[in-house]
């Protein structure tokens, strides 16, 4: 099969868990079927350092990032050359699917009637438009028209195409196949990274969908009866002035600590901490969820959403709407080290379910059946 990768997510993302996702489905596709991505360039980590790059790419990419560091503007230039690339590929090579990466229906008056899969992550823009202003409506409506004409679409889990079917009830659900993602979270035990001895963690972004005030204010009294115990937040950017005023109104401005990470080193963080919580109102998926099973970190998260499809009776659920139950459920995992090992291998042993070679064969029982 000749398969051409729309750029659109490596042009966007430097790091990312949707362009992740396609590196590693299309990493293992490249190896039996033919892969053209039109690119001109990337600053993309993932895709960097797959197989999947031209050794064109890749000088244009390494071109790119010196001009950048002169502090030449490459803007222009890449507009232009990568603008180029996919119209010459759509125009010249002849290629059976088309696959786009996100949600920009700039190719659709390109690739006339050839067939193209979408991948829908999540319905968050549309479940949560409040999270989105600058950009939510044209997210939701470039989705809603691309998977109108998309000939077959991906879900990331059985409740995201539960959410697309009960927003959009006129998609066909026959149309709609369900893909779980792998995991490819690795701990290198030789870095060094400063991490405190006792601590609870926290992953990513802190947006009001995360539900990360809520998990704060759950678990203060936590934080302020055990003297050595902190919350690590780590990505999600340094904390705002009105973050670090809401952590001194409740008195715990020395107990939560935000730290940046390189990508290799998270798996150390989920391996080091006494458990994770993942206080989310809402994944597409929960990629997270996945990462700290793997790492051997217990998970606490809410019964919900795409939760249980993914984390199974490894997750120590917590009532949503109620925070004393969230509290009660992270001191019972701090407290009792058997029930702690009891989900640290519960939570092992789930995440082998979920591999990229099973998703990337998926995909293309998938791609195929769109030829039909």
């Amino acid at each position: 099969m000749r398969i051409v990768l729309d750029p659109q997510i490596f042009n966007d993302q430097k790091y990312g868990g949707i362009s992740r996702y396609y590196t590693e489905i299309f990493s293992r596709l490249a190896q039996s079927e033919v892969v053209n991505i039109p690119l001109f360039q990337t600053s993309n980590v993932y895709l960097k350092e797959s197989e999947l790059l031209t050794p064109k790419q890749k000088r244009n990419s390494l071109m790119v990032d010196i001009m950048l560091k002169l502090g030449i503007s490459t803007r222009s230039m890449i507009r232009k050359n990568q603008a180029k690339i996919f119209n010459s590929t759509l125009i010249n090579w002849d290629y059976d699917v088309f696959i786009p990466t996100y949600y920009d229906d700039y190719f659709l008056d390109k690739i006339k009637d050839k067939p193209f899969v979408l991948t829908v992550y999540d319905m968050i823009h549309e479940l949560f438009p409040e999270n989105f202003q600058d950009n939510n409506y044209s997210v939701s409506a470039n989705k809603k028209k691309l998977m109108e004409k998309a000939t077959r679409i991906i879900a990331v889990s059985n409740n995201t195409k539960k959410d697309i079917l009960k927003i959009y009830p006129h998609i066909d659900a026959s149309k709609i196949d369900v893909i779980y993602h792998g995991v490819s979270m690795k701990i290198n035990t030789e870095i060094k990274i400063a991490l405190p001895e006792n601590y609870i963690l926290f992953v990513g972004n802190r947006a009001n969908y995360k539900n990360f005030r809520f998990f704060v204010t759950a678990l203060k009294d936590t934080l302020l009866s055990q003297p050595n115990l902190v919350i690590v937040c780590a990505g999600g950017g340094v904390f705002s002035n009105d973050e670090k005023d809401f952590f001194n109104q409740l008195g715990i401005s020395d107990k939560i600590i935000q730290k940046g990470f390189k990508e290799e080193e998270l798996g150390l963080f989920y391996q080091k901490a006494k458990c994770f919580v993942f206080p989310s109102i809402y994944e597409g998926f929960g990629i997270p969820v996945l990462e700290s099973m793997a790492c051997g970190c217990p998970i606490v998260l809410g019964n919900h959403s795409s939760f249980p499809e993914v984390a199974s009776n490894a997750g120590f659920y917590f009532d949503l709407n109620n925070p004393v139950n969230l509290k009660n459920k992270v001191e019972l995992l701090l407290n009792d080290a058997s029930l702690r090992d009891e989900y640290i291998q519960k939570g092992l042993a789930q995440a082998s379910k979920f591999n990229w070679d099973n998703a990337a064969q998926q995909c293309l029982e998938v791609y195929q059946k769109a030829l039909v």
